[in-house]
């Protein structure tokens, strides 16, 4: 079984920064690829950046230049670092990690999210 713990969330003012963590835990074995999703209140959920072994990065075409992923493979570790922050980025950010357990099964497990709220 794999655990994702998402820490960071917080209230922010419009052109604030924040940094999410995402912390993997369990029968690793190959940690393949981490991602962040996010889901705002009356929307479907949407992925936000990937992170994928070796380093490769992905982040949704409207967020690039203010969001970052970034990770720790040695710590089962992401980071989402969101700059710039505006209203419309308020949603309960959900980290996402899929690859194999030590017994040699797949998995694709998701954290309980942290919220983000964007307000003045």
């Amino acid at each position: 079984q794999v655990e994702l713990v998402e820490s960071g969330g917080d209230l922010v003012q419009p052109g604030g920064s924040l940094r999410l963590t995402c912390v993997a835990s369990g029968s690793i074995f190959i940690l393949a690829s981490m991602s962040w999703y996010r889901q705002a209140p009356g929307k479907e959920r949407e992925r936000v950046a990937l992170l994928t072994r070796p380093g490769k990065t992905n982040v949704a075409e409207s967020l690039k230049g203010r969001f970052s992923i970034s990770g720790d493979n040695a710590q089962n570790t992401a980071w989402l670092q969101m700059n710039d922050l505006q209203p419309e980025d308020t949603a309960v950010y959900f980290c996402n990690a899929n690859g194999v357990t030590a017994r040699g099964g797949e998995f694709d497990s998701w954290g309980q999210g942290t919220r983000v709220t964007v307000s003045s």
